[in-house]
């Protein structure tokens, strides 16, 4: 499998970005903003969507990756509790807002980065290793 390293400067290269970090794990830990040099980062631990057979094929692998997103004015936590270093996050999307671009994560904690537009790199930092676990999000009641 080919390491990622991808660049997002807009909405479209956004959601690709998103989509590669849906269901990353991020420890709190792993969150960091540089307010000098304006910059977030964080290096989560990503399934491998892109590289993904399954129905039998299996091949369910997950790689550690970088992400920093720059010019980066402010950072707003919302249930997320900066104490619980050791706490585990489960990344479900990212997507721009009205100044800014959202980060979501299971059980509804957000970030809110504050910042004038999109420019984020994302790149696998090592090589993929086999999971056992395939995330899945089953369609709720209605």
């Amino acid at each position: 499998m080919a390491k990622l390293k991808l660049r997002a400067i807009d909405a479209e290269d956004l959601a690709v970005l998103s989509a590669c970090l849906q269901d990353a794990i991020v420890a709190v830990s792993d969150m960091s903003w540089d307010r000098e040099a304006r910059r977030f980062v964080l290096v989560a631990s990503r399934f491998c969507w892109e590289d993904c057979e399954d129905a039998a094929g299996e091949r369910r692998e997950r790689v550690h990756a970088g992400l920093c997103i720059d010019g980066v004015a402010a950072v707003r936590r919302r249930g997320i509790d900066r104490s619980q270093r050791d706490a585990m996050l489960s990344l479900l999307a990212m997507h721009p807002v009205d100044g800014g671009i959202h980060l979501e994560f299971a059980g509804g904690g957000t970030i809110r980065l504050e910042a004038e537009g999109i420019l984020c790199h994302l790149q696998d930092l090592d090589e993929p290793w086999p999971t056992q676990w395939r995330p899945s999000h089953p369609l709720e009641d209605r």
